[in-house]
């Protein structure tokens, strides 16, 4: 059987002539039904089947039929069902027909390029919104199902993105075509056609550089600790964090180190009591652009069940429930990797043993820092605190 995987665009205006001349000869076209009705030219028979029933139909009617037509919406290729289909096709002659997407109909009704956009599904699929938009380039997401632009949009708000502009294109190629533009925030309890794309422009975000940012870079405030910049650039080494990851961040304090992280992985969820804390943290977040830094207020273990399953895991304070917090870890993903500071013996020795205890192999880093400090035409150099790092790995 000849069996063509057509792409039919957006709205009846989208079909190539090609994907009509296949559709012309046709014997069966298989389909839903919202495509169906689009196809004009007569052909002996259509099937309405939903996509997992296509397999079945098509043996069905492989010993009387030579010529079949199977339709998709958009292109056959961007987000489409023909990627789960094509490999089920061995022994058939195929052949795939592109269509005209919705981001190619929308850019183009933008009068915009869109080969520099991000592009993202969330129709039907998970999808990490903020993660997203932090690569400093607009996001153009197809949606649909529980996943419509006000979700997506209320997201951007409770990240602190409310400001970012957006653009939804609803029903697109069809005669209830509408384009709208304003702030995530006005969207984000607006009602949207179930036929939506959406553009998001892109977040602010400071360049992405190896970690250690300055210390007199980050938003301080009295009594609120700050983890510091060597400190943090060598955590970040010892935790060998994965652009994938998710990751958490307990004490946060300033946020220096969730920042540090939000610039190397997917998500990062800190987690802090002092509400003071949360606020400064939260204005780091934005001068940084850490958008996908997800703040937690609250005490560590008992918040750390609603957060997603860690693969890499800081410790900068426990308020003494150091045991507590590395078993909550250890309970949630055995694999995890965990890195603890902390400035006293008494902490060293009991992060070792709760490690060693719960199957961790350890090693021990103390980081003795001195800066300069100028006197007049000298150079001065100032001893800080000696600070312990205990990386713990699976063994």
């Amino acid at each position: 059987m000849k069996i063509t995987l057509i792409g039919m665009g957006c709205g009846s205006s989208g079909l190539t002539e090609e994907a009509a001349a296949a559709l012309s000869h046709a014997q069966i076209v298989i389909g839903p039904e919202r495509l169906l009705q689009t196809v004009t030219v007569s052909c002996p028979k259509k099937e309405a089947v939903l996509p997992r029933d296509i397999l079945s139909i098509l043996e069905t009617e492989v010993s009387l039929c030579s010529e079949a037509c199977i339709l998709y919406s958009g292109d056959s290729g961007f987000y489409s069902g023909a990627r789960l289909l094509l490999p089920l096709l061995k022994g058939h002659e195929v052949m795939v027909l592109p269509g005209i997407t919705s981001l190619q109909l929308f850019a183009a009704r933008l009068c915009r390029p869109w080969q520099g956009w991000r592009l993202c599904s969330a129709h039907g699929r998970p999808c990490d919104v903020i993660f997203e938009v932090c690569h400093g380039v607009p996001v153009f997401f197809l949606t649909g199902g529980q996943t419509d632009p006000s979700s997506i949009c209320r997201e951007l708000v409770t990240a602190g993105l409310g400001f970012l502009t957006v653009t939804v294109g609803e029903d697109l190629g069809s005669a209830k075509e509408c384009i709208s533009a304003g702030t995530a925030e006005e969207f984000a309890a607006r009602v949207f056609s179930p036929l939506s794309v959406l553009l998001v422009e892109n977040a602010p975000r400071v360049a992405r550089r190896c970690p250690g940012f300055p210390d007199d870079a980050f938003e301080r405030a009295d009594k609120i600790p700050m983890t510091k910049q060597e400190v943090r650039s060598v955590a970040l080494a010892k935790l060998a964090i994965a652009p994938e990851e998710v990751c958490w961040d307990i004490g946060s304090g300033t946020g220096s180190i969730g920042i540090e992280m939000a610039f190397c992985c997917r998500s990062v969820w800190a987690v802090e009591k002092d509400p003071a804390a949360i606020t400064v943290a939260k204005k780091n977040r934005s001068l940084f652009g850490a958008w996908n830094l997800h703040l937690v207020e609250g005490l560590a273990p008992a918040v750390l069940s609603s957060l997603p399953v860690p693969d890499a895991v800081f410790i900068g304070g426990s308020k003494g429930n150091l045991s507590e917090i590395l078993q909550k870890i250890a309970g949630r993903n055995p694999k995890v990797r965990v890195c603890i500071s902390a400035v006293s013996i008494e902490t060293l020795s009991l992060a070792c043993r709760e490690l060693v205890s719960l199957g961790f192999q350890i090693e021990i880093s103390q980081i003795q820092i001195s800066r300069s400090r100028t006197v007049g035409d000298l150079h001065l150099m100032m001893a800080q605190n000696p600070v312990y790092l205990i990386t713990g790995v699976p063994a």
